[in-house]
């Protein structure tokens, strides 16, 4: 598949306006403007783009619901707090082709009819708050931005606002709340964002990747946009995979391609010719899958079906010298640290999962944890405020389904001749 998303991203200084410009930046804006904003929001539908932050709904529909709703004042929010561990596909646009997310958003703002944009950038990437304001400034200085775009009529101002440093912000409510200047927490819903959002106006958050795909459904139509990669989530898809791979990276594919060839082909498969162990195909917290689950295809309803999720795209990859138990603790840990403590089965139930993943790597466990831990996940499933509690016990349902045999060693005192790499997770 020729690159649609990355397209720009190894052209030189491509985050300059000038340059992307040369290489096709905003030349869809013209195009869009001349679309009527109710025809502009049935393109999207039709063409079948789900959202790419993880939950994969369809982004038409959010829009339509949002365009729906009565009322001069809405917002456009990009979800740019990239904050899941394993998850860094977004950055490579952020940094290296910010003027993509730019067009999309002036696009998608003409369509739901909000003059007032928002990137919420995660703490952690200052670099990429550099750039995205120098483009922003470039994007005004040109005409792309402000009260009049291209003479056309269409006003739609846009601006930075850096993240809390919190996972939970990448939450859609939490992120408003944290906008709003407020702790970063989920709110009740309903009412959804897309009626009562940010400052209680109606509001569309998409995030960066779901956003950067407007401009080509804008240029090929939706009917051509539809036919790249799966029928049931058309488009291409931005894969980051790391770990124990020779070739990491970004990797921009069709919707649809199994792990074997994303693991093997494009990120150079194992490193030093080890074994597959497990692979994590769609962040921290999408349940683990095996070296039996190679054929699966990387999409929205074959992950389901496997036992997982495609989440954000992030593919974590291990090897077979990997504890399981180690890795479920290392994310746990991070979970655990990022609760935000609004309610209590995810506060407190995270914390006792870690208090046993730290006992039985010290070698104390004792025979009965792994069924303790499969209890404290039952407490919590179904339980909390927002997704981050479900999130969390994926990686310990799913690695004890898989690898129960790395736990009965550890409890057992076996051991594994890997105690003082798991005792590390301890500090």
């Amino acid at each position: 598949m020729e690159k649609m998303l990355f397209k720009r991203i190894d052209v030189p200084n491509a985050a300059d306006i000038t340059v992307a410009e040369k290489h096709g930046a905003y030349s869809q804006v013209g195009k869009a403007f001349g679309i009527k904003p109710e025809d502009l929001v049935n393109e999207v539908k039709r063409s079948g783009l789900r959202g790419r932050g993880g939950a994969g709904f369809p982004a038409g529909l959010k829009w339509e619901l949002c365009a729906r709703v009565p009322g001069d004042v809405k917002y456009l929010l990009c979800n740019a707090d990239e904050g899941e561990p394993g998850t860094f596909k977004d950055r490579f646009i952020l940094e290296q082709d910010p003027h993509l997310l730019i067009e999309g958003m002036i696009i998608a703002g003409h369509a739901i009819g909000a003059q007032q944009g928002y990137i919420y950038l995660r703490a952690e990437y200052p670099k990429a708050a550099g750039i995205l304001e120098k483009a922003i400034e470039q994007a005004y200085a040109k005409g792309f931005l402000g009260k009049n775009i291209l003479g056309k009529g269409v006003k739609f101002d846009l601006s930075v606002h850096g993240g809390a440093g919190a996972y939970i912000c990448g939450e859609e409510t939490a992120l408003i709340e944290s906008l709003e200047g407020k702790r970063g927490q989920p709110r009740s819903r309903p009412p959804f964002p897309a009626s009562s959002g940010a400052w209680r106006k109606p509001t569309v958050i998409n995030n960066v990747e779901t956003l950067a795909n407007i401009p080509f459904i804008v240029a090929l139509g939706a009917e051509t946009y539809a036919k790249i990669g799966e029928e049931s989530a058309p488009g291409p898809k931005l894969f980051a995979v790391s770990g124990a791979v020779n070739n990491p990276g970004g990797f921009e594919l069709p919707m649809g391609t199994t792990l074997r060839e994303i693991i093997y082909t494009h990120a150079g498969g194992i490193k030093d010719g080890k074994q597959l162990k497990a692979v994590i195909p769609g962040g921290a917290s999408t349940p683990m899958l095996t070296a039996d689950h190679l054929d699966v295809k990387a999409d929205f309803n074959s992950l389901m079906a496997a036992g997982s999720m495609l989440g954000s795209g992030a593919v974590i990859v291990m090897d077979d010298t990997a504890c399981m138990v180690n890795v479920t603790a290392v994310l746990i840990r991070f979970f655990e640290h990022e609760s935000c403590g609004k309610c209590t089965p995810c506060r407190e139930g995270t914390g006792w999962l870690y208090k046993v993943y730290r006992r039985i790597l010290s070698g104390e466990g004792k025979p009965d944890d792994v069924d303790l831990l499969l209890s404290i996940c039952e407490s919590i499933r179904g339980k909390c405020f927002c997704p981050l509690g479900e999130g969390a016990i994926q990686p310990v349902l799913s690695s004890i389904a898989h690898f129960r045999s790395d736990y009965e060693q550890c409890v057992n005192g076996r051991g594994c001749g890997r105690e003082e790499q798991c005792r590390k997770v301890l500090h």
